[in-house]
């Protein structure tokens, strides 16, 4: 299994880039596979803490029945526009892709089950420096950290 303390303690730099993506809103989207294998896309809360990555289900949704029946999923950061300008002004996007393993119940609001993340990729697309290329930096515990830009 990988945590999220594992790919902070490979690439802490940028752990502490998609970190702050995610932590900037509350809400995220959360894509898991229906029985039917199409995809379905949930909004949803997500934490970081105690080194893991871990989110929720409440009781009944469908997406907690995806996740049971097959734990591949992929959560994505809020997505943001542009600042116009002088000087384009874009953070980026974040993404997470894995397994959900069970990790209890909801303890805190409505009951439901609650997912950890077995970490099998993170994603970071921004800008560079001169906003003139797309930078997208990907990590998976196989191959660490790699980058590719696009103009």
């Amino acid at each position: 299994m990988t945590s999220w303390q594992d790919v902070e303690d490979a690439e802490p730099e940028f752990a502490r880039r998609v970190r702050e993506l995610f932590d900037a809103h509350r809400h995220k989207t959360l894509a898991t596979l229906r029985a039917d294998g199409s995809p379905r896309i949930s909004g949803i809360e997500a934490e970081f803490a105690d080194g893991e990555l871990t989110f929720g289900s409440m009781a009944g949704a469908r997406k907690g029945a995806d996740l049971r029946r097959d734990p591949r999923f992929a959560l994505h950061s809020a997505t943001v526009d542009p600042v116009e300008g002088a000087e384009a002004q874009w953070p980026g996007e974040a993404k997470i892709a894995g397994r959900a393993l069970a990790a209890g119940e909801i303890t805190e609001g409505p009951s439901g089950d609650l997912f950890r993340a077995d970490i099998g990729e993170v994603v970071h697309t921004h800008l560079d420096a001169g906003a003139t290329r797309l930078v997208v930096e990907w990590w998976t515990p196989a191959h660490g950290l790699r980058t590719v830009e696009r103009e």
